[in-house]
């Protein structure tokens, strides 16, 4: 039976042990040759941050930002609302892509959604809606 890399990484690791305990009096074989992938990895100590001067700014976190929009398909009319829960205001515009190729499809107008304000937004195609979207932009 073949020995797995294993088997050889554990038989390197109790000799080192075992000539750690009996102490530099005794001579010990040296162990047979380990990959570098499988002998111990001694731990790398992370570099330390470093120190701010006194004046520096930190970077800003971005504000959150952007209505919550739920978007429903019946037949071939869309309806999309938008909530706005930020203190910032939102633009919103419904995107309509219709079915077949002869109906064209829509972009509706954009539409400011204010700071805690819900928005209807709605379109259709004369028959069948392939996909429809929202998109969002800061005012």
């Amino acid at each position: 039976m073949r020995p797995s890399c294993r088997r050889a990484a554990a038989l390197a690791v109790s000799t080192v042990a075992l000539a750690g305990l009996t102490g530099p009096a005794t001579t010990v074989q040296a162990a047979p040759a380990v990959p570098a992938l499988l002998a111990p990895a001694d731990p790398v100590p992370a570099p330390a941050p470093a120190p701010e001067a006194p004046g520096a700014e930190r970077p800003m976190k971005p504000a959150p930002f952007g209505s919550t929009c739920r978007t429903s398909v019946e037949g071939s009319q869309v309806v999309a609302y938008c909530h706005n829960p930020y203190p910032e205001s939102d633009q919103v515009r419904l995107h309509t892509e219709c079915d077949r190729w002869w109906d064209i499809d829509a972009d509706g107008r954009p539409v400011e959604v204010g700071p805690a304000q819900t928005v209807r937004l709605t379109d259709r195609c004369w028959k069948e809606v392939r996909s429809a979207w929202v998109s969002h932009g800061r005012i």
